[in-house]
């Protein structure tokens, strides 16, 4: 399965496809779109970010609130970094007002994106102070973390971007 975040608006070429309206920070807007074929015509637009999903849980569908993750990793830490979330604790899927999960490999750059699908971002805030989430990052700042463990993967901080979805 292949994400694509496009700027708006939609190209004609892509306006079959079902996509996610997201807004964002002072009303930038991205289209999101789904499709299980890669569209090698638009991943040459330098503005289109492009990515190919290794884990997914949930719906794309029925959510308020998307959050991105975006991690950068070294080409010598992409092995790890998947293994490490290829076996993740799996516990937001089990979190109320959690729709879905998409973990994406980048196509074009170095930027991971954990991509959350909410009901609301105050379900998001709710994972966030949960014991699942505590959970699911406890070895985060520890010896065991990739952080620790590996500190030359990431290459950057990563960073997080958040958008309502209309």
């Amino acid at each position: 399965m292949y994400i694509y975040l496009v700027p708006a608006p939609l190209p004609d070429a892509l306006a079959a496809y079902p996509h996610l309206t997201l807004k964002g920070a002072e009303d930038q807007v991205r289209l999101a779109i789904e499709t299980k074929d890669r569209l090698p015509n638009i991943e040459s637009d330098e503005q289109v970010a492009a990515y190919e999903a290794f884990d997914a849980a949930g719906s794309w569908t029925g959510g308020g609130f998307a959050v991105l993750n975006n991690i950068p990793v070294t080409e010598d830490g992409r092995p790890d970094f998947e293994e490490r979330f290829k076996n993740r604790a799996r516990k937001v899927e089990d979190e109320p007002g959690f729709v879905g999960i998409r973990v994406l490999r980048p196509l074009k750059d170095d930027t991971y994106v954990v991509l959350t699908l909410w009901q609301s971002e105050e379900h998001f805030k709710g994972w966030q102070q949960s014991q699942a989430y505590n959970h699911a990052h406890r070895n985060r700042s520890t010896s065991e973390g990739l952080t620790a463990q590996k500190p030359t993967m990431f290459p950057r901080p990563s960073f997080v971007t958040t958008y309502t979805i209309e």
